[in-house]
């Protein structure tokens, strides 16, 4: 079994339960996050007892994060949601399936008819969202709706990389990956692995690899906290949230001017990127950044000397207003110096389920879509409407009816209080959810659908994954109470209210194999047959890397697009505003980050600390000590958080952990604050103001 590399990863120690001698142990795999660890899980009748990392998995061998050892604890969290519930007299209660599905039908359908479908909204929420057959059939409903209002957690986690995807190479299917065996010199930028397990590259047991780059080549984070894998790197630069790019956009300007300079797929538009670029000094940049000009110079010289770099970013970027243009010079350094599908640079993900080297990739003109209605200054991706926008369309009545299928809402979308206040006025509000949280009460419909233990599974997201493989879990328990499958849930409320559904799903998710049968119709144009996956339960296939069908859809589209024209446009936006900032002190602002023992809205039972990470000097200029209650404050709203002081935290940041509850991050978010050409909003490099916060005693 490999190691656990630090405290944080300790086993997770059950209480001691009273157990029968039929505990059967179940092999399958985690489904919180897209690394997916093996596990094996212990269970007696449906009661689950023990859940430990499965040294036998062909990938992780042993591997697990505490998020995974926490699935027992999940699936028995209290208050569980077991029947449907519906609003009736101002209260949510009870009801039979045919009454909820009914009465969401008719609703439905008199919304359609009276304002038609773009009337109808929805959340494409991780809840759903790693149920693969679920989330078909939310890609049927949207369909036969035709275009409606649909958000997904992309806007709020990080448009920039799907953006560059298809602004830079033409296909949002291009998800460049860290060569892990080879590489020599890799950049972190707002991404803290040992804790998130990268952004969206499924990384197991991250320290393993981390080291094994310090040990043969350099690592470098970026990032205003010392974290885990700074404490790992070869190097940390504590840089200004929201301002990254600047470090790397002087890096491509040097890269360009004095190497290391060796694409290796063609380009176009260098020249316009020299121009934009002329004049970038150093001086300049490390103001911007608010780092020194010898880290900047130290940087570059370690590049210089491996001769390829890779950069990975994660939301501490993505969620900031650099966003888009971290990305951009993130790429731009990996293409220019000859990283992008190169042995010891990054690989590109073929997909198992839908093999990219047998087509060509469709070629993408333009990488946006159209927004929303009230802010149509505001770009669309991929289809999605920016998630800030939603309480400013219900409010403006273009929104009757809204379906939310397994997302956190009041935790992840900008502006809490805004939303809160939007959402009660819906005519139709209704929630896939198995327990009781702070949407509930907003609700006019619960759904309670299959957990991730009751219900068989694959992971349809495949290029997320570490590798080009799919594994298939079966259900390990019997679903509680009446919770039924998703697929089969939506596909009743569509029929009632009389919109097409597909021809092939089965009336009933009860009939023996209907859960397989609907898993098997995603996977025609897979790697393997469905019964082959179901047989060996993991099934790799070969990476052939570096990928011919990569550098043949460049040829085809004459090469990376290095200087798109609306990114050149923010560029020049915002170096502007940042130089005629030059000299003036910078604001107090809060960056996000992530917990080794919680994800997002998730895991709160594990107890995570709500925190604010303040410098010393940072407190004591606002009369802060550390373990005080703190009043952290803007235009949108306030929060009470704990401080925690310390001396590794860069001056003049607050670092402030997302998904909590009570100091919930997202009343310091606003609907107004957002990229405009994503329609991210902003969750880092946000101003605040902070304070001691005042204790009332209670009454006697």
């Amino acid at each position: 079994m490999i190691p656990y590399e630090d405290e944080d990863d300790a086993v997770i120690v059950e209480e001691d339960l009273v157990v029968s001698q039929a505990v059967e142990s179940k092999r399958t795999y985690c489904k919180v996050c897209m690394v997916m660890c093996g596990l094996v899980v212990e269970v007696d009748g449906n009661q689950v007892v023990k859940v430990r990392a499965d040294s036998e998995h062909p990938l992780t061998k042993g591997y697990s994060c505490p998020k995974g050892r926490a699935t027992g604890q999940v699936h028995h969290l209290e208050p569980a949601i077991t029947r449907p519930m519906m609003r009736k007299d101002g209260e949510l209660v009870a009801v039979s399936w045919d009454e909820a599905l009914d009465d969401i039908a008719a609703k439905l359908r008199t919304v359609i008819d009276t304002y038609g479908p773009n009337a109808v909204g929805m959340y494409f929420g991780s809840g759903l969202g790693l149920d693969s057959s679920g989330y078909s059939m939310e890609e049927a409903f949207y369909n036969a709706l035709g275009t409606p209002p649909k958000f997904s957690p992309l806007t709020n986690d990080g448009t920039s990389k799907v953006m560059m995807a298809g602004a830079m190479g033409a296909f949002m299917g291009l998800n460049p990956k860290t060569d892990y065996d080879n590489v020599e010199m890799l950049v972190y930028v707002g991404t803290n692995p040992m804790v998130s397990h990268a952004h969206n590259t499924g990384m197991f047991n991250p320290g393993r690899w981390i080291k094994s780059v310090a040990r043969r080549g350099e690592v470098w984070t970026i990032d205003p906290v010392l974290t885990r894998t700074a404490k790992l790197s070869t190097r940390h630069i504590a840089s200004y949230p929201g301002k990254d790019y600047a470090i790397l956009a002087w890096l491509t300007r040097e890269i360009i001017d004095g190497g290391p300079f060796d694409p290796k797929q063609p380009v176009n538009g260098l020249e316009e990127l020299r121009a934009a670029l002329e004049g970038y000094d150093r001086a300049k940049a490390a103001e911007i950044a608010g780092v020194t000009e010898q880290e900047l110079a130290d940087l570059l010289a370690a590049i210089r000397r491996k001769g390829r770099a890779v950069v990975e970013t994660g939301t501490g970027i993505t969620m900031s207003s650099g966003c888009n243009l971290t990305q951009w010079f993130a790429w731009l350094i990996m293409i220019l110096t000859g990283a992008m599908n190169q042995k010891g640079g990054t690989w590109f993900h073929p997909s198992f389920l839908t093999p990219l080297e047998n087509f060509d990739l469709p070629v993408m003109e333009n990488a946006f879509t159209p927004g929303s209605n009230v802010r149509p200054d505001v770009k669309g991706i991929v289809g999605d409407w920016p998630c800030a926008v939603l309480p400013l369309e219900i409010e403006a009545g273009n929104i009757r009816a809204f379906f939310n299928f397994g997302g956190s809402m009041l935790r992840s979308f900008p502006d809490a209080n805004a939303l809160r206040a939007a959402l009660l006025k819906l005519d139709l509000h209704v929630n896939t959810e198995i327990v009781e949280n702070e949407l509930t009460p907003l609700s006019t419909h619960i759904l309670p659908t299959k957990s991730v233990l009751e219900r068989a599974e694959f992971t349809r997201w495949d290029t997320l994954a570490w590798n080009v493989s799919l594994q298939y879990s079966p259900p390990l328990v019997e679903p509680i109470g009446e919770r039924r499958s998703a697929w089969w849930v939506l596909s009743q409320f569509m029929k009632r209210a009389g919109l097409p559904v597909p021809d092939h799903v089965p009336d009933d998710d009860r009939e023996p194999g209907a859960d397989d049968f609907m898993l098997a119709q995603l996977m025609k144009y897979a790697r393997c047959s469905f019964e082959e996956l179901k047989e060996k339960r993991y099934v790799e296939a070969p990476l052939e890397f570096p990928a011919p069908w990569v550098d043949r859809h460049f040829e085809r589209i004459g090469g990376w697009r290095l200087a798109p024209k609306e990114i050149l446009g923010q560029w020049n936006e915002m170096r502007a505003a940042d130089e005629a900032a030059l000299g003036k002190p910078k604001q107090l602002v809060y960056s996000s980050r992530r917990q080794a023992k919680k994800l997002n809205a998730q895991l709160s039972f594990l107890g995570e600390p709500a925190e604010i990470i303040l410098h010393p000097d940072t407190a004591a200029a606002h009369g802060i000590t550390d373990g005080q209650r703190v009043r952290v404050h803007n235009k949108s709203g306030e929060i009470i958080i704990t401080a925690k002081v310390d001396p590794t935290m860069r001056k003049g940041v607050g670092s402030i952990p997302h998904g909590h509850l009570h100091a919930n991050v997202n009343n310091l978010t606003s609907t107004d604050d957002i990229d405009p050409l994503g329609g991210m909003a902003l969750y880092s490099g946000v101003p605040i103001e902070i304070e001691p916060a005042i204790e009332i005693e209670p009454a006697i």
